[in-house]
């Protein structure tokens, strides 16, 4: 096993040969469980998935057998011990996505299966901690994208560099420091758009990217504004305020605990351009694996 899983996994009891597969590969999973265990499966949104065979396992295994022909979509599978059922779990739960090609003209079919431990993060700040789960199901290469940055330390020591009251609180710059480039700077990349119908209630996370002129006067943004995004992202606030940003931005995630942190970040004096007097600064981002006393997503539910 290579480093990056080794670590991924250090400490559970699913764990995936590698984080792809492709069509017609076995999608192997070796149970580490010193006492018997039962795989259960649920969309994301908790609706259970039956199993084609016994799913009491142990030693390695080949998801496809056990639910073969799994529907487009990301799934989470549990170790639960036997004799029990969910929200008992052991270990990490593991995040199985079934991906289709969905370009327009695409052979229909599965593309890949990508098989990952389920992840959330601590941000921690001059104003306190706040706690974030993610969307895997309606932005996972968005979600990828900010624990892949999280991770390497890129968040470390950025600023919130726009605060506007009762709308947002937005960061990810690595200019934010600097007044007269803050809102412009990146890690040097884009991502792809994955606008979705996940609404832009308080405490959600979603994308910046750049606007257009079309989007003044009431138009879907441009190819080129919709897949502008990269690092920055922004936590809203009040969803009379920002409902009309629903389906033209990326949600990818919610602030589950920590809502005394976002009341203080929001209450932050700001100058001319909604930027803040003395930036508060993001300290660190951590990012966690879920385990059985330690789950966000049940708040996200």
């Amino acid at each position: 096993m290579n480093t990056l899983l080794s670590t991924l996994f250090l400490f559970s009891v699913l764990v995936p040969s590698k984080l792809w597969f492709s069509p017609g590969q076995p999608v192997t999973v070796d149970v580490k469980s010193d006492a018997p265990v039962t795989l259960t499966m649920t969309t994301f949104d908790g609706k259970p998935v039956a199993a084609a065979s016994s799913a009491a396992v142990s030693g390695k295994i080949d998801l496809n057998k056990i639910y073969p022909a799994l529907p487009a979509g990301t799934y989470l599978l549990y170790a639960v011990p036997q004799g029990k059922q969910l929200p008992a779990f052991v270990g990490t739960p593991l995040v199985v996505e079934e991906r289709t090609d969905t370009r327009p003209g695409a052979p229909q079919g599965l593309l890949v299966t990508r098989v990952e431990p389920l992840r959330y993060a601590v941000m921690s700040t001059d104003a306190g901690d706040m706690t974030m789960a993610f969307y895997y199901d309606s932005a996972p290469n968005t979600v990828n994208n900010f624990l892949t940055l999280a991770n390497e330390g890129f968040y470390d020591g950025i600023a919130f560099h726009r605060i506007i009251k009762g709308f947002v609180l937005q960061a990810g710059d690595p200019l934010s420091m600097d007044p007269d480039r803050a809102g412009s700077g990146g890690p040097g990349f884009t991502i792809n758009q994955e606008f979705n119908n996940r609404p832009h209630e308080r405490g959600v996370l979603s994308m910046a990217r750049q606007g257009d002129a079309g989007e003044r006067q009431g138009n879907p943004p441009g190819y080129e504004a919709a897949n502008s995004a990269s690092s920055q992202f922004f936590i809203c606030l009040d969803y009379a305020k920002t409902k009309n940003l629903d389906r033209k931005y990326t949600a990818f995630g919610k602030v589950v605990d920590g809502e005394a942190t976002m009341a203080k970040l929001e209450a932050t004096p700001t100058q001319a351009g909604d930027r803040p007097t003395n930036p508060p600064v993001i300290k660190s981002v951590t990012v966690k694996t879920v385990t059985p006393g330690d789950n966000p997503y049940e708040k996200l539910k």
